[in-house]
């Protein structure tokens, strides 16, 4: 009998394992502050591809109920001035695509009642900025005489 069960031991071992090993997720994770709110709103940022519109900087303002549901209308409140109209279309599109995916979200009840109705003003960043220059001013450093 004990050469029968080893066969099936060997079998069920890898699946008890990776069973064990899977981590389960059966509720999206709660968000308890402001910050949390909006880095899933950015983890859920798609921008428009990079021949469909030029990198720009886009704000949107939006406000939730205690449930995390969009309340009213998301209002834009900010694009770079460079930008085309085909480049503000796009763009406009990608954000409130974004907070379709995001939404309803995971409020904790104490956030919840916290944030509903207030606006929230979220920046969505994609120009390219040069990288800052690592040159000294002579006047910064310290005269040694």
């Amino acid at each position: 009998m004990a050469a029968r069960s080893k066969p099936l031991a060997w079998f069920a071992a890898p699946l008890i394992c990776l069973a064990l090993a899977t981590p389960v997720r059966a509720e999206p994770e709660q968000l308890n502050t402001i910050r949390d709110v909006v880095l899933a709103i950015h983890r859920c940022w798609r921008p428009p591809p990079a021949d469909k519109a030029g990198p720009i900087d886009i704000t949107v303002i939006v406000s939730f109920n205690r449930e995390g549901a969009i309340l009213g209308h998301p209002r834009i409140s900010y694009e770079s001035q460079e930008a085309t109209d085909n480049d503000r279309v796009a763009y406009r599109v990608a954000v409130m695509e974004a907070l379709q995916r995001c939404t309803p979200m995971p409020f904790t009840e104490s956030l919840g009642g916290a944030v509903a109705g207030r606006p929230f003003a979220i920046p969505f960043r994609n120009k390219k900025y040069p990288p800052r220059s690592q040159e000294k001013r002579a006047w910064l450093l310290p005269k040694i005489l």
